[in-house]
């Protein structure tokens, strides 16, 4: 008897094209990349740029190989711009979402973001008062609220070199923002920042609406941090790999994704050169080692309750 563990299991296509750098994977086809992901067995996609920007056509690349759209990266500025502008922006990007079912929208800060920059991460922005969080965290609501009345919920993605990067930047973001915030849980991005997954992500789990599954080499992001480099630095050099191939404990986190009734998408993201990381062998690496996870904790949990 299993206890079911109501996740699926997605990728961002940047395992095959890096949208920040577009000399990683470049010339690969976007058809490449979906056939390999279909084939290896995940159920859909996050978007890129080779995607198409209309709902229907959208909805027809991905049908031709059974694949769902999970979710999309949206470039927001509410750190220097207002809500009005915000709702402007963003009706095309939320409208390719909404009509192909997708439930999250990955809301990552650019405003002064340095993430594509060939600057050191230590030059990040940062917010300069408590007045400056609080207009933030405020415009930030109203936003999620917006898009959630569409069936969207924002989940925000903490990102090395934005305004919110660190632990410490997750908890106030957390605690001055409305529920209608969601938090996108980046296990590479969080152990990159400093912080310990596991622990961070039992902190803010009732908030958690969306997962990246991203694993790190704990050497190379040393040499990042001792080395003032880049965050696309970072990238190129490996700080990022997949699930299984890294540093990260993922039993541990999915355990408490399962026992707190999380139900969305597990999404494989690995930042990497693919000719070093060839795209098809790191994505069926992720993907098995975090299927077979899921299948030990429903196994487990069946085993658990049966003998209660």
């Amino acid at each position: 008897m299993t206890k079911p563990f109501n996740v699926k299991i997605g990728i961002n296509p940047i395992s095959w094209m890096n949208d920040d750098l577009p000399s990683l994977g470049g010339e690969t086809l976007l058809e490449t990349a979906l056939s390999e992901g279909a084939q290896i067995g995940y159920r859909g996609f996050e978007l890129g740029n080779k995607f198409p920007k209309e709902p229907a056509a959208l909805a027809a690349v991905l049908g031709k190989y059974n694949l769902e759209c999970v979710s999309g990266w949206y470039s927001g500025r509410l750190a220097t711009g207002s809500v009005e502008d915000e709702i402007a922006a963003v009706g095309p990007h939320l409208r390719l979402l909404a009509e192909n079912g997708s439930k999250v929208m990955v809301y990552g800060e650019v405003a002064d973001a340095i993430q594509g920059r060939p600057e050191p991460l230590f030059k990040r922005p940062r917010f300069r008062s408590d007045l400056e969080w609080q207009q933030y965290a405020e415009r930030l609501t109203a936003f999620a609220r917006f898009t959630l009345s569409h069936g969207v919920r924002l989940s925000y993605h903490h990102h090395m070199g934005a305004y919110v990067e660190t632990p410490a930047d997750v908890d106030r973001l957390m605690a001055l923002t409305g529920p209608e915030v969601g938090l996108l849980f980046d296990s590479g991005h969080i152990t990159f920042a400093g912080g310990d997954p596991v622990a961070i992500l039992k902190q803010h789990i009732q908030r958690v609406s969306h997962v990246h599954c991203k694993d790190v080499r704990p050497a190379v992001v040393k040499m990042a941090r001792n080395g003032n480099w880049s965050f696309l630095q970072a990238v190129i050099n490996g700080a990022f790999t997949v699930p299984g191939d890294g540093a990260i404990d993922f039993g541990a986190l999915l355990r408490v994704l399962h026992q707190h009734g999380y139900q969305g998408w597990l999404v494989v993201e690995a930042e990497q050169d693919p000719v070093v990381a060839p795209s098809y062998q790191y994505a069926d690496m992720g993907y098995r080692h975090l299927a077979a996870l899921v299948r030990e904790i429903e196994v487990g949990a069946g085993a658990q309750q049966e003998a209660a």
